[in-house]
C-alpha cells in the first residue's frame, strides 16, 4: 500500500531479507483462513497493542525478569498484526493506497518508538542508547519513504534484513537479558547489550548515508 509521484501507480516493493519467501507463504495462508470479520484496520491496531505489550514487559522487569517474557509475545503480536493488515487488503483487493501508506507508516513509527525505545527503560540497556537505535531505524525508514516518492521503489529490506529479522534479533536479545545481565563492560559504562545496540545504530546509520548518496547519484544521472 504504497503511493509514489504520480498517486495512481503504485510504487514496486522490493524485499529481499532472508525469510521473505517463507514469511509471504506463511502470510497468504493466514490471509486465506482469515475470519471475513477480521479487517485491515483491526490488525494495524492488533499490531500497535503488541508493541505496547513489548513496552511494558521491558518497563516491569525492573520488578521481575520474569516480565520480559511479555515482551517475547508482543513481538509475536505486533509481527502479526502488522505483517498482516496490508497483506490482507492485498488479499482481498481492498487496498486504499494513500490511506493505508499513511496509517500503517505512522503507527510503524510510533511502534518502533515504543518497543526499541523501552528496551532503555529496562536494566540491560541505557535509555539514550536506545534512543539512538530509534533514530537509526526511523533514518532508514525515512530513506525508503523518499525513495518511494522520487524512484517509485519502495525498499522493505537492506542488507537481506527487513523487520521481521529485527524482531527476532530483538526476541532473542530479549530473552538473553536475564542471563547475561545488565552490568557493565569493565570501565566502559556500557553493558553488553549496550555496545551491541550501539553497533545495530551505527549500522543503521551507514546503511542511511551509503543509500541516500546512491539515490543522490542516480538522481543526479539521470538529470531528475
Amino acid at each position: 500500500m504504497t503511493d509514489n509521484p504520480e498517486r495512481n501507480t503504485p510504487a514496486t516493493r522490493i524485499q529481499q531479507n532472508i525469510l521473505a519467501r517463507g514469511e509471504r507463504r506463511v502470510l497468504d495462508w493466514l490471509c486465506a483462513h482469515l475470519p471475513r470479520w477480521v479487517t485491515p484496520d483491526q490488525l494495524t491496531t492488533l499490531g500497535f497493542l503488541g508493541a505496547v505489550m513489548v513496552a511494558m514487559g521491558y518497563m516491569l522487569s525492573w520488578v521481575d525478569p520474569a516480565w520480559l517474557a511479555l515482551s517475547i509475545i508482543g513481538f509475536v503480536v505486533n509481527w502479526f498484526g502488522d505483517s498482516l493488515d496490508g497483506s490482507l487488503a492485498r488479499w482481498r483487493r481492498i487496498e486504499r493506497p494513500r490511506y493505508g501508506y499513511f496509517v500503517d507508516h505512522s503507527v510503524d513509527g510510533l511502534a518502533i518508538f515504543l518497543m526499541v525505545g523501552s528496551i532503555g527503560l529496562s536494566p540491560y540497556v541505557r535509555f539514550d542508547v536506545a534512543l539512538i537505535a530509534v533514530v537509526g531505524y526511523l533514518l532508514l525508514a525515512i530513506h525508503s519513504f523518499l525513495a518511494a516518492k522520487v524512484m517509485g521503489e519502495f525498499r522493505l529490506s537492506y542488507m537481506a534484513g527487513g523487520p521481521t529479522e529485527l524482531r527476532l534479533m530483538l526476541i532473542a536479545m530479549t530473552a538473553l537479558m536475564p542471563v547475561v545481565g545488565g552490568a557493565d563492560v569493565g570501565s566502559t559504562n556500557f553493558s553488553p547489550f549496550d555496545i551491541f545496540g550501539l553497533g545495530i545504530a551505527s549500522i543503521l546509520v551507514t546503511l542511511f548515508v551509503t543509500q541516500s548518496f546512491a539515490t543522490a547519484r542516480q538522481l543526479a544521472r539521470r538529470g531528475d
